[in-house]
């Protein structure tokens, strides 16, 4: 039954995010400096780059001593979460957030991304982060992105742009399969 409502999770976040784009924080300590921006060299010189001042929300990040969870640390969701994901509830309670929220980065970062997008995931640890797959043209990178939708505001997803030409492949869980 756990698995089941899970899965049936999963796959309503997955539709919310075809629908109206990833928007997804991960948990991360107070920050008073600029959020981190990194670009890796490679052998060859790469044809696109993505711009991350485009992509930032100017919002700042929250502090997570005192942050408001739409999800209570004790809900269904976050014991169930917790516990599919092998996590404890706290990380639980932010993970869920963050990637209920993570259509909003994933959008603004698509928008630069265009062909050159091959597939993204979300980690489940304790620090959540929105991995996109490209093709070998787009420079490796990575940007903390502050949330700005009131849902999860303040959050912080770490993004990292991964050039590797790898498509993701979709797990089907045995229950799902037909």
């Amino acid at each position: 039954m756990v698995k089941r409502l899970i899965s049936m999770m999963m796959i309503t976040t997955v539709s919310m995010w075809a629908l109206t784009g990833c928007d997804n924080s991960a948990e991360t300590t107070e920050q008073t400096s600029q959020p981190a921006v990194t670009t890796a060299e490679t052998s060859t010189p790469a044809a696109h780059t993505v711009d991350w001042s485009l992509v930032a929300s100017d919002e700042k990040p929250a502090n997570l001593t005192d942050y408001k969870y739409p999800f209570t640390l004790d809900s269904q969701n976050v014991r169930d979460y917790a516990e599919y994901f092998d996590v404890d509830n706290a990380t639980a309670q932010h993970n869920l957030t963050v990637s209920m929220a993570s259509n909003e980065a994933l959008s603004k970062a698509l928008d630069q991304l265009s062909e050159t997008y091959l597939s993204h995931e979300l980690t489940d640890d304790k620090d959540m982060t929105l991995i996109i797959h490209t093709t070998p043209e787009v420079a490796a990178s990575s940007y903390d992105y502050v949330l700005s939708d009131d849902f999860a505001k303040g959050l912080v997803l770490p993004i990292v742009i991964v050039p590797d030409g790898k498509k993701g492949e979709v797990e089907v869980h045995g229950e799902m399969a037909e």
